[in-house]
């Protein structure tokens, strides 16, 4: 089901994220990072740490959360939201899974590139 404006856009195959790492899709909005958690869960993130930007698909992935590889800042998959004492967030974006297809929610002007 679609909400007047948006379009779920098909970007990969889960296979094509590795376990417990990201995969990079270019969008209008910039760098989405998509990660795949141990359990198969996908999230999907700005690739830019609320921190000093660095690239999150870079970092560790660890249960729900991945670790910015510059500062070591914590961010939750979830929410992009920072853990701990750190403040801040990165965008976080709708994803799916259809058939093991990751799927990302954009505007119905907006495309992907994996």
């Amino acid at each position: 089901m679609s909400i007047a404006g948006e379009v779920w856009v098909d970007v990969c195959d889960i296979l094509d994220i590795p376990v417990r790492g990201a995969r990079i899709v270019k969008s209008p909005l910039g760098c989405i990072a998509l990660f795949r958690t141990a359990d198969d869960a996908v999230f999907a993130l700005d690739d830019k740490c609320p921190h000093k930007a660095g690239p999150l698909s870079q970092g560790i992935v660890h249960g729900r959360s991945v670790t910015c590889p510059l500062h070591n800042w914590v961010i939750s998959l979830e929410t992009g939201e920072a853990q701990g004492a750190d403040t801040g967030r990165t965008r976080h974006h709708k994803v799916r899974l259809v058939d093991g297809r990751v799927q990302l929610l954009m505007s119905n002007n907006e495309t992907c590139a994996a």
